[in-house]
């Protein structure tokens, strides 16, 4: 953008977006709504940089520059430097409704920081960036210059020398985590004596349901799970959300999964939450559950008994497929020999460890639990998300770990792979990311908690209880 084009300008807020933005979310040039956006030309050169390659940024990268290429058709020289009509905003669905153009894109066509007084050190990308800001605050005093990035190094050098900075908001799924649904609620304690005299219960085979009315069915959603603490007992009565059908709901009592007769591949619920999980994931009309819950919650054992059962035994599902993102803690550990499943087997430590607890049998001794095992094993199959893209899968039951560090669309890619007859399992903590410009608010896991928490085939429970050992529960409470 040449500076003869700032009397064109007339907007109050003007964005000039950084390259992590573009290839966090590609559709960001969309999400300013009437404001204007400024893209610096390092920009495009580190887009055209980061390009090559299959990975999700790569990906990116290049449909940033389809978008880009899109906004500019044929226009020449002169209408790119009095700025590009952007369509907008998007809606759910990335189209845009036939909106009319909101604000004007920007492109650098001339070097800005020839003049300026102090030149920034260095030839970094960055530090290129921070001097076109300063350029446009210079030429554009009427207006507000905002550096939008999601790298917080960038925005803290940004506030020293004086620049408005703000992290990209427009991925945020709540505004606080504590908002985050969590699956379950309690019931208040006078809720019988107020719904006694409008509840309907009956029996179908060994299932009870119950119909309520009232305004306590405006805020409950399919699936969700209620108790009521009958004397400070931990069981009390809990049930499930069935249908709601306007101001009635119908639900259903919970199969209670802490009694040894109604074990789940030889393991019981310990808590409440537990038990509610189980309840989701032995049921086949739900298709989709999301478990989430700090370490030694009981994630992976839960989702791996309920899968076993349901494949080995009742036969819903041909075999497990298990994956997650390959992100170390600590030093990658370089190359790994082997095919797919060998390649993944040192990321799927979980699994194994869990599968010990799963082959504990007293029946053929040691000989037993290692023919137990292998045979498990053969219906368990380990798959790396790289290479899901096409795939559909049919009646499996897929867990997703450690899916904190899923991005949003890479969350939409994994689960529109489910065939007729799978059900998917996303588990995860969001408070141990490690995906670089994931937080807990713009997670995919948090993403898919909040978009299927109204569909009556998907569940979602917070499991707040550690149940791995007294150690661990203290060390969880107290480092």
């Amino acid at each position: 953008m040449a500076k003869k084009a700032s009397p064109d300008i007339d907007r109050s807020r003007f964005f000039v977006l950084d390259t992590n933005v573009l290839m966090h979310d590609p559709t960001a040039i969309y999400r300013f709504q009437e404001h204007d956006l400024f893209i610096p030309m390092v920009v495009l050169e580190e887009l055209d940089h980061a390009k090559k390659g299959s990975s999700e940024v790569s990906r990116n990268a290049r449909q940033v520059s389809r978008f880009l290429d899109d906004l500019i058709g044929g226009a020449d020289k002169n209408a790119i430097e009095q700025g590009l009509p952007v369509p907008g905003p998007l809606n759910q669905n990335g189209g845009f409704n036939g909106a009319s153009p909101s604000g004007r894109l920007y492109l650098q066509t001339s070097s800005l920081t020839e003049d300026l007084p102090v030149p920034l050190p260095g030839n970094r990308p960055d530090n290129s960036i921070l001097g076109t800001v300063i350029a446009l605050q210079n030429i554009h005093k009427d207006k507000q210059i905002c550096l939008v990035s999601k790298d917080i190094n960038l925005r803290i050098k940004a506030r020293v020398l004086g620049i408005t900075a703000e992290d990209y908001y427009s991925d945020k799924v709540l505004d606080d985590v504590s908002l985050l649904y969590a699956g379950y609620e309690e019931l208040p304690q006078d809720f019988w004596d107020r719904h006694s005299d409008r509840l309907e219960c009956w029996q179908e085979g060994e299932r009870t349901y119950y119909a309520i009315r009232g305004p306590i069915v405006a805020g409950l959603n399919p699936n969700e799970c209620l108790y009521h603490p009958e004397n400070g007992d931990d069981e009390g009565f809990e049930a499930i959300v069935r249908r709601i059908e306007g101001d009635r709901a119908v639900i259903e009592r919970a199969v209670d999964y802490r009694r040894e007769h109604n074990a789940v591949w030889g393991i019981t619920a310990r808590n409440r939450e537990q038990n509610f999980a189980l309840n989701l994931l032995m049921d086949p009309e739900v298709d989709f559950v999301s478990l989430l819950g700090t370490a030694g919650t009981g994630k992976t054992l839960l989702a791996l008994a309920a899968g076993l059962m349901q494949a080995m035994e009742l036969k819903r599902y041909r075999e497990i497929v298990m994956t997650r993102v390959t992100i170390p803690v600590g030093e990658d550990i370089g190359f790994l020999p082997g095919t797919e499943e060998e390649k993944m087997t040192p990321w799927m430590g979980a699994l194994l460890d869990n599968l010990e607890v799963l082959t504990q049998s007293e029946v053929g001794g040691e000989w037993g639990r290692q023919a137990t095992a292998d045979i498990l094993q053969k219906r368990i199959k380990i798959r790396s998300l790289n290479f899901m893209r096409g795939r559909t899968f049919l009646n499996r039951y897929i867990i997703l770990d450690e899916a904190q560090n899923l991005t949003s669309k890479q969350m939409k890619t994994l689960i529109t792979r489910a065939g007729p007859g799978t059900k998917i399992l996303a588990l995860g903590n969001i408070g141990q990311i490690d995906t670089p410009y994931l937080s807990e608010t713009t997670s995919g896991l948090t993403y898919v908690v909040d978009r299927f928490k109204g569909w009556r085939h998907g569940g979602h429970i917070i499991l707040m209880r550690g149940e791995r050992s007294r150690l661990a529960d203290f060390a969880a409470e107290s480092l």
